[in-house]
């Protein structure tokens, strides 16, 4: 038994660089904190980061840059990293569960179907407090997974990147216009351009104590289960030679997801491609061990999101880019060149 399972596991190729893993984690965390800091310093008020590291440590609300920081840009710039990570680590493991190099929570169906979720709630419901938009988010986000799986797998030939990526295209399309023409009936279209475009701005610290502990714990959740989803990785039937649970690990796994993209869209909206592209460049650069494959994403995708919020804050002052927009436009030509690839993973 055993040598059949080192078997399987060396026909597979499993490859880590633990000591490659440690040093990006140290370098993204510290890219992490220079980002943030920079995010902070710069925008319509420049300040320089001695007042920034000042007003965190002794904050006075009768200095006005005080107020900016620490009541506009610091739980801004802690929505973006959270949300990036969350994002990042939902599409990782997607791409696990699937096996499809393209699989990302925007392609897929998820944000759609949050953001339908999200426009059902200001149209019948509009006193909704924080709380019940991200459950409604939540709900939002698996009914459009389950459009997408049940339709990929219609055929004989069952789920496929191919279908599944097809699938959420459709169910996106359709989603996405059932939320449209939610907010021209009802004459919603202002309110929901913040989430349609995607952004961090208006977040606050309510509003994180709410997403932070679930964001964090999904994280945990998807750490844990990390070696499941290297096995799961492999194919279904190679983890069931394995000794894999596969029903639970996908159920657990699928949870995390839903979790994870769900409080992400209810906070900024329908950003795609993040969670695209950071796993496969963590991939590239750790190995296909998801034990690394997972926190990396989690701290590059922090890093993407602070970054691409910073770019869209300045790029045209005082006026604001859609940090949606900014990243898309990352984003297409890498999922371009991934199509193009045939769906193989950057490795």
């Amino acid at each position: 038994m055993f040598k059949t399972k080192t078997k399987l596991i060396k026909d597979n190729k499993v490859y880590s660089r633990p000591a490659v893993g440690l040093v990006i984690l140290l370098f993204g965390f510290i890219l992490l904190l220079a980002s943030m800091g920079l995010a902070i310093s710069v925008g319509a008020a420049q300040i320089n980061f001695p007042t920034v590291w000042n007003s965190v440590l002794n904050y006075d609300p009768s200095r006005e840059a005080d107020r900016i920081i620490v009541s506009l840009r610091l739980p801004r710039e802690l929505g973006a990293a959270i949300v990036g990570a969350a994002f990042a680590v939902s599409g990782a493991i997607m791409q696990g569960m699937t096996r499809n190099p393209l699989a990302d929570p925007g392609l897929l169906g998820l944000n759609a179907g949050a953001s339908l979720a999200l426009a059902c709630v200001f149209a019948f419901n509009t006193g909704a407090n924080y709380f019940t938009v991200m459950m409604i988010s939540f709900i939002g986000a698996g009914i459009g997974a389950g459009m997408v799986f049940g339709l990929g797998s219609m055929s004989r030939g069952g789920l496929s990147p191919i279908r599944i990526t097809l699938a959420g295209a459709a169910v996106s399309a359709l989603l996405s216009s059932l939320g449209e023409g939610i907010a021209l009936y009802f004459k919603l279209s202002q309110d929901l351009a913040f989430w349609t475009a995607g952004g961090v701005s208006g977040t606050n610290w309510e509003q994180l104590k709410l997403i932070v502990p679930v964001v964090i714990v999904g994280i945990l959740i998807a750490v844990m289960f990390s070696r499941q989803l290297t096995i799961l990785s492999f194919g279904e039937e190679v983890a069931r030679g394995l000794g894999q649970r596969t029903l639970l690990t996908k159920i657990v796994l699928m949870t995390v997801v839903l979790i994870l993209a769900g409080a992400a869209v209810s906070l900024v909206g329908a950003i795609a491609f993040v969670g695209l592209m950071v796993p496969h460049i963590v991939r590239f650069l750790v190995g296909t061990d998801y034990r690394w494959i997972i926190p990396c994403s989690a701290m590059f995708g922090s890093v993407l999101m602070v970054l691409a919020d910073t770019f869209a804050r300045t790029v045209n002052a005082p006026y604001e880019t859609p940090v949606g927009a900014v990243v898309a436009m990352i984003g297409v030509p890498f999922f371009l060149y991934l199509a193009r690839k045939g769906g193989r993973k950057l490795s």
